[in-house]
């Protein structure tokens, strides 16, 4: 039964639970405390993640394979990147290049130095006019030729950081941490747009959902705390803490879901159990 059907399934099953617990009766009764019974639940992935690339190209490897633990930010697959590593590397070559800025810096600092002297020798008339107009107007163009070499180095590193995200683009990391449920494509095949390479499923923490009847609606608010018992063979008793009570119903149902945060950082349970919860007393 899959997850969508056994969600259907609890919120059919909790009227019947509210009802069985009332005697079977539908006259006046006491409201019922929702810390007097056990509920059906179903504990989920916390998200399941279809993974993808931001760039086409052919598959040079795949590093993880179905049941692999991935961290978030680990290298999960690698396209093919020769001619990205290759502009990579002439782009780092050009950004590292300072020379035209230096031998930029020099020229014009001769110039400025020159157009200097040959202003103090013009107030004696030892330099014409046209000699001074000369030297400071090299002056200028060096000095402009060293902001366009200054320019021209600040363009090669930024050329350089784009290479470095084309290349970053070929390596598939994973987006958050969790389990490999399944491989879509293998090294060789070609990643296109609308492919899928993996599917993770994040289960730390795992996702409780229950479907409780309305006559049970205000007793239960974000931040309590509930006992789950995973159904066999897991078994066991672990407390999850609400994070999601929610505020429209089901009308046909007659029902509201609640959803808890169970932690699981050593990944020992898994996703996909049907289970039972108790709701414990606040304080």
């Amino acid at each position: 039964m899959t997850n969508k059907r056994v969600v259907r399934h609890l919120r059919c099953v909790a009227p019947l639970l509210l009802l069985f617990a009332l005697g079977g009766t539908a006259g006046a009764q006491p409201a019922p405390s929702l810390r007097d019974g056990a509920f059906d639940c179903l504990m989920d992935a916390a998200q399941r993640v279809k993974l993808g690339a931001s760039v086409t190209g052919l598959i040079r490897s795949v590093n993880v394979g179905r049941g692999d633990v991935v961290r978030r930010g680990d290298v999960v697959a690698q396209l093919a990147s020769e001619v990205e590593e290759a502009n990579l590397a002439l782009a780092r070559v050009r950004a590292e290049n300072d020379a035209p800025v230096a031998s930029a810096e020099q020229r014009a600092e001769y110039a400025e130095r020159r157009a200097g002297r040959l202003q103090r020798l013009r107030a004696s008339a030892a330099v014409s006019e046209r000699e001074y107009d000369e030297a400071a107007t090299e002056a200028r163009v060096a000095a402009l030729t060293l902001r366009d070499a200054r320019m021209n180095l600040e363009a090669a590193r930024a050329e350089l950081l784009r290479a470095e995200e084309q290349v970053a683009q070929r390596r598939i990391l994973s987006p958050v941490d969790g389990i490999v449920v399944e491989r879509h494509l293998a090294g060789g095949e070609y990643m296109h747009e609308q492919a899928q390479l993996l599917t993770l499923a994040q289960i730390d923490p795992i996702h409780v959902e229950v479907f409780l009847p309305v006559a049970f609606y205000g007793q239960i608010a974000t931040g309590d705390v509930a006992t789950v018992l995973p159904e066999a063979p897991v078994g066991g008793e672990h407390a999850a803490r609400v994070s999601v009570v929610d505020r429209v119903m089901d009308a046909a149902s007659g029902t509201f879901g609640v959803r808890l945060l169970l932690p699981n950082p050593d990944l020992a349970l898994p996703a996909g159990l049907r289970c039972r919860i108790r709701f414990r007393a606040p304080g």
